[in-house]
């Protein structure tokens, strides 16, 4: 019997011994729930049948350990952050593997501290990270050009003419505009190309030895066929055309890594992989791989927003919004980008640069003011009460308008941003409007992009999930959100766990599905079932004050352009 065991008894028998004592029975039922938790992850880890998910962020690699019932169990970090070399934002493949290594072993040595268990069997494994962006090797599988982020915009030619070649909306941050763009630059690797992966995909080839892609990161490589969840043949043909006169010896096709759907097996850890991914050589191999999938397809899998007329927003200090489609759009909109769920079916992406910054800079400011008066606050509270004040204010703000553009907004034709806040002299001019025109601002952007697809579009969703900072307030988010969509908004706790808990699960379905047990039903019925979300309806008075508000943010980005090329 080990250490936690016995102390577990030992608690349990001074209840019993001493009564209502020091031990309660509600003490007793709480501890031995607890005993059988730990017990049955315990088991879980020493069986082999815990699955890791591991997800590179833009700021941390976070791993997470999940139990049979898909609940975390264990987990580990490293920070990392990209570098401006050359003027390109990459990361060195040291930070990759370095980082990796880091974050797995504070993995196990928080399994170790928990279970007094060693990690050194575990039943699947899935890899995510930042989607987009451009790793090329060559022959020798060496990589010719530093990585090149989805945070580069310096494919802007590559971008226009290929959304013109494909009529289909090609954004700058997707691989197929890094590669155009190089081969539009006359960059000497070009022809030495072999083929082209993700940060994710990378990962799964060092371990698994396969090139191969979720298909949810792949369209955000390239444009995916529905039909077939492939690349879209017709326009791989149209780019081979496009760059027949440059003498390439490669095609597009033979560069492109191999499209996997969620619940297929997607390799397995070779013993090489299992090393770099554990130096200590615990760990062992031959375990099961799921397709690496991006951050939006494991943020879908961890909201529970898989399935068609589903939708999710997470709004921090940036914000998007993604819906599940029904069928095709009507035609090409530059505010609008096109990926898949892990699971193959075509979503809708609104993504905005700007949200909470601006919003977060001024709580801090009154934060300052009740320090200078000697008032000592909680930041937690601080935020609660004013976003709670904001409910108090008019509807549409009361003629109050800013705009919370710390950088460019694509979505609105801005390459430059600066936070504004504006008033006629006879505007409403009170803290209730003020926290609220902040808060509807958060949202502005998004909001222009979704109407294309609510309004315009006529697209049909039953339900939006809301996650991230701006929710964190019960109620207040959610309430403008609700308004902002006309649309029913729920908030789970669950959502916060993460996206390397989402690619957990899409790792846990490859090994525990159902005989043609779809993924939206498996996470309905093994991972969300019973979990009831504090849904909120949209209240009329607010949908029509958010679109008063829209209106003169519509007329005002005028003052925003002026502020732009003039401060």
């Amino acid at each position: 019997m080990d250490s936690q065991t016995n102390l577990y008894t030992s608690q349990w028998q001074d209840g019993m011994r001493y009564g209502t004592g020091n031990m309660t029975a509600d003490n007793i039922l709480g501890i031995m729930k607890e005993w059988r938790y730990e017990m049955g992850a315990k088991e879980c880890i020493a069986g082999g049948r815990a699955v890791l998910g591991i997800e590179f962020g833009s700021t941390r690699i976070k791993a997470v350990l999940v139990d049979e019932s898909n609940q975390p169990i264990a987990s580990g970090a490293h920070d990392w952050e990209n570098r401006l070399e050359n003027g390109i934002w990459t990361y060195s493949l040291d930070d990759i593997w370095t980082g990796l290594q880091d974050c797995y072993r504070k993995l196990t040595e928080d399994v170790q501290a928990q279970y007094g268990e060693k990690l050194t069997k575990i039943g699947a494994i899935g890899f995510s990270a930042m989607m987009h962006g451009y790793m090329a090797f060559n022959e020798k599988d060496e990589l010719m050009v530093p990585f090149r982020t989805w945070r580069n915009t310096i494919t802007e030619e590559a971008s226009v003419k290929l959304t013109e070649l494909f009529n289909y909306h090609i954004p700058q941050r997707w691989t197929i505009a890094h590669l155009y763009q190089a081969v539009l630059n006359g960059e000497e690797h070009v022809a030495d190309l072999k083929f082209v992966i993700t940060l994710a995909g990378y990962i799964q080839w060092k371990l698994t030895g396969e090139k191969i892609v979720g298909v949810g990161e792949a369209s955000g490589m390239f444009p995916i066929d529905i039909e077939t969840g492939q690349f879209n043949e017709r326009m791989i043909d149209q780019f081979d055309g496009a760059v027949a006169d440059k003498g390439f010896v490669w095609k597009l096709r033979d560069v492109l890594p191999a499209v996997y759907t969620a619940g297929q097996q997607a390799g397995a850890l070779t013993e090489e992989g299992a090393k770099l991914l554990d130096p200590t050589g615990i760990l062992q191999a031959g375990v099961p791989f799921c397709p690496p999938e991006g951050d939006a397809g494991t943020g879908m899998a961890a909201t529970n927003s898989v399935a068609q007329r589903t939708g999710n927003v997470s709004a921090g200090t940036s914000v998007f919004g993604m819906i599940v489609l029904e069928k095709e759009l009507s035609k090409v909109y530059d505010a609008i980008d096109l990926v898949t769920t892990p699971d193959g079916s075509l979503v809708a992406m609104v993504h905005c640069n700007n949200c909470t910054s601006d919003l977060n800079a001024w709580v801090n400011l009154f934060k300052e003011y009740s320090d200078l008066m000697g008032m000592k606050v909680d930041m937690n509270e601080l935020y609660g009460n004013l976003y709670r004040k904001a409910l108090e204010g008019d509807d549409d703000c009361g003629g109050l308008l800013a705009y919370n553009y710390f950088s460019g907004e694509h979505v609105t034709g801005f390459n430059e941003g600066r936070p504004l806040f504006v008033r006629r002299p006879d505007a409403k001019f009170s803290l209730a409007n003020f926290m609220r025109v902040h808060l509807f601002t958060a949202l502005g952007a998004l909001k222009t992009g979704l109407d294309i697809l609510l309004k315009e579009e006529g697209v049909q969703v039953d339900e939006i999930l809301g996650h991230g900072g701006l929710f964190k307030t019960k109620g207040v988010g959610q309430s403008i959100l609700a308004a902002a969509i006309d649309a029913p908004v729920s908030v789970m706790e669950t959502a916060g766990e993460g996206g390397a808990w989402g690619i957990a699960l899409l790792a846990s379905y490859m090994i525990n599905k159902g005989a043609d047990e779809s993924l939206a039903a498996f996470l309905d019925s093994k991972v969300f079932a019973g979990q009831k979300g504090e849904k909120m309806e949209p209240k009329a008075a607010d949908v029509q004050g958010f679109n008063e508000f829209m209106k003169l943010y519509g007329a005002g980005l005028a003052i925003e352009r002026a502020a732009v090329e003039n401060i």
